[in-house]
């Protein structure tokens, strides 16, 4: 009996979100895939039609755009029956708060927090309707622990992560699985890359291929586990800096951020 149930999944014109569209259709998935205009996703999806007997559908929109999200879910919803959800899309960086723009502050809290739980909001009565729904969502290991130069970026991360967990909480009695992955440094592109290189070995600990880190994610999303932390190094880093007092381990984490304000983009 075929599959007509699709995977929809955010940010995937590149990076991790790609790999989770390339790991999905290797499974057997249909999947939905939303970027940003020009992201070039009809590509990557044609190419997963030919390799895999799958159906891969392409919208790119700005998620941050409220009324554009509500319309274009409205006519996605109408179409395709969504049981997992993988909210990957999100910004970041590294920068001094004083000189960076109100714009991009808006911009990522718009894209990382408000957005996220817009579509999670609008897509829960769909999702429900299935025998096994489920949600994915990435937060970062930047998530644990309050950074300088980054502030913005972590808080957003922590909000994820306290949303999202809340949610699985609340929706235990529906049969939701809701899972939250807390990834370590991404060489997702040229800027992420070169600002993981300046921190050297202490920055590179716990680098995973992105390919590995779909992997992890989508094994105990689908496992029902509600935290993920890929990578061994990564678990016991965060192991370990839970034993630190917060000011000491702030002061840590942020003297190492501080090398990569040369090649950052945002808080």
């Amino acid at each position: 009996m075929p599959n007509n149930n699709y995977t929809l999944i955010t940010g995937a014109g590149s990076g991790l979100g790609k790999e989770f569209a390339i790991q999905c259709a290797r499974m057997g998935r249909n999947i939905l895939l939303i970027a940003l205009p020009g992201s070039r996703l009809q590509s990557v999806a044609d190419n997963l039609e030919l390799e895999y007997p799958v159906s891969v559908k392409v919208f790119e929109f700005d998620l941050s755009d409220s009324d554009t999200l509500k319309q274009q879910l409205q006519h996605i919803t109408a179409q395709y029956d969504i049981d997992f959800l993988i909210n990957n899309a999100g910004i970041g960086g590294t920068s001094s708060i004083t000189s960076t723009s109100l714009e991009r502050i808006d911009d990522i809290i718009m894209l990382n927090v408000r957005s996220t739980v817009l579509l999670t909001h609008l897509l829960l009565p769909h999702l429900l309707k299935h025998r096994q729904p489920r949600i994915m969502n990435i937060a970062s290991m930047a998530a644990f622990t309050p950074i300088a130069y980054k502030t913005v970026y972590p808080a957003s991360k922590a909000f994820i992560s306290s949303f999202f967990l809340g949610l699985k909480e609340e929706m235990a009695h529906t049969g939701l699985s809701v899972s939250v992955v807390y990834p370590g440094p991404i060489m997702t592109n040229s800027h992420t890359s070169r600002r993981i290189i300046s921190q050297g070995r202490k920055g590179q600990m716990g680098l995973l291929a992105t390919p590995d880190i779909a992997r992890i994610a989508l094994k105990g999303t689908l496992k029902g586990y509600p935290v993920i932390i890929p990578g061994l190094m990564n678990k016991i880093n965060h192991a370990l800096m839970q034993l630190l007092p917060l000011s000491l381990k702030m002061r840590i984490v942020s003297r190492e951020v501080k090398k990569e304000i040369p090649f950052g983009l945002s808080v």
